[in-house]
C-alpha cells in the first residue's frame, strides 16, 4: 500500500528556505503548547522496532491539542496516520507520508462505583487499566493484562484474549471525525466482529472509551486471576525480542499459529525477521531486521500456508506505507 503527499507551498512558507531546516524546526500550533515536528523516527514508537520517518509528528496531550492537529492536518491536505502504543503496526523503512498522531500521551481515567464503570482515554495502556480494575475487585478486564496495545486501538481492533473481547464489555467510545465533529458511538454502531470494527480502515479517531466492569469481589482474587492470565501468556507466547504479538487472525474453524506450524515455518527467517520457535504466529525481530524483512516473511507465510492448506491467512498487524512488490 502507498501513500503519497504534496509538501503545501503555505507550509513550506512557514519554514526556512534552507532544505536543512525541514527537519530540525518545529512547528508551534496556535493557542497550545503542542509541537508538529518533522523527520520523527517510528522505530521507537513501534513494538517491532522497525520503520523509518514519520514526514509530520505530533503528540497531543489533550483532547482539544488533537483537534487541533486534525485542523493543522487539513488545512495543509495531508493524511493522518494514528499510532498508539504501536503494537499491532508495521511501518515501512521508507516511513510515512503526512501527519502521524500519537495518542500515547492521552491518559485518563475515571472510575465510577455507582454504575461500575471505568472511563479511559485513547492513549491509556489497557495492560494498566486491567490492573487498575482488580486493584479494586472488579472484573471484567483480567483477560487485557497481556494485551500491549491502548484503549484507544483495542477498541477500533475489538483486542481480546481467552475468549472475550473488547465487544463483551465496551457501553460507548467517543470518536473524533477529521471535521471536528465528536460522535458516541456503541457496540452495535461498531460493526464488531472477530478482531476488526468499521473503525478500522477509517478517518474517526476514539479520544476515550466506557466500560462495563463487575465490581464486588475480593481485590486479592481479582488480582491472581490476572496474575494467572499474564502468566499463560508469558508461558505460551515470546517475550524476549521484539514482536507485534499475534500477526495474523485465527482462519475459523482453523489457528493460524496451527497452520503454520503444521507447513514447517517455525524458526524460518528471512533477514533479522524470524517465525518465533515457542508460538508461530509471531514474527520476531531478531536484532537488525527492516521492516521489509518482517513484510516479506508475511507474504511467504501466506504463500505456503495457502500452498498447502488452501486457507488465505490474513493479517492481524496493521501494515502501513510503501513496501517492495511481494
Amino acid at each position: 500500500m502507498t501513500l503519497s503527499y504534496d509538501p503545501p507551498s503555505v507550509l513550506n512558507a512557514l519554514l526556512s528556505p534552507k532544505k536543512d531546516t525541514l527537519h530540525t524546526v518545529p512547528l508551534q500550533l496556535p493557542g497550545t503548547n503542542c509541537l508538529i515536528r518533522s523527520g520523527v523516527s517510528l522505530a521507537s514508537l513501534t513494538s517491532f522496532r522497525v520503520g523509518g520517518p514519520a514526514q509530520w509528528y505530533v503528540a497531543p496531550r489533550s483532547t482539544e491539542e488533537l483537534q487541533a492537529s486534525l485542523e493543522w492536518a487539513q488545512s495543509q491536505k495531508l493524511p493522518i496516520t494514528l499510532v498508539g502504543a504501536g503494537s499491532n503496526l508495521l511501518v515501512s523503512d521508507r516511513g510515512l507520508s503526512g501527519l502521524v498522531i500519537c495518542t500515547r500521551h492521552l491518559r485518563h481515567t475515571k472510575f465510577i462505583p455507582d454504575t461500575a464503570q471505568v472511563t479511559a482515554s485513547a492513549g491509556e495502556p489497557i495492560a494498566r487499566l486491567a490492573w487498575q480494575a482488580a486493584e479494586r475487585g472488579w472484573q471484567g478486564l483480567e483477560w487485557a493484562v497481556g494485551i500491549p496495545g491502548t484503549v484507544g486501538g483495542a477498541v477500533v481492533m475489538n483486542a481480546g484474549a481467552h475468549k472475550q473481547c473488547i465487544a463483551d464489555i465496551l457501553v460507548n467510545t467517543q470518536v473524533l471525525s477529521p471535521n471536528g465533529l465528536m460522535e458516541w458511538l456503541t457496540p452495535k454502531d461498531l460493526g464488531y466482529t472477530y478482531r476488526t470494527s468499521l473503525l478500522q480502515g477509517g478517518s474517526r479517531l476514539v479520544t476515550q472509551a466506557t466500560f462495563q466492569l463487575l465490581p464486588g469481589a475480593n481485590p486479592a482474587e481479582v488480582m491472581a486471576a490476572t496474575a494467572k492470565d499474564l502468566e499463560m501468556r508469558r508461558a505460551t507466547q515470546p517475550y524476549n525480542l521484539p514482536s507485534c504479538g499475534s500477526v495474523f487472525r485465527n482462519p475459523k474453524p482453523y489457528y493460524a499459529a496451527r497452520l503454520i506450524e503444521q507447513t514447517g515455518l517455525k524458526g524460518y527467517r528471512i533477514g533479522g525477521a524470524q517465525v518465533a520457535d515457542r508460538h508461530a504466529n509471531f514474527i520476531l525481530n531478531c536484532g537488525r531486521a527492516t521492516a521489509n524483512d518482517i513484510f516479506q516473511l508475511i507474504c511467504y507465510i501466506q504463500q505456503q500456508v495457502e500452498k498447502r492448506w488452501s486457507v488465505h491467512l490474513e493479517p492481524e498487524v496493521k501494515i502501513l506505507g510503501e513496501f517492495a512488490a511481494r
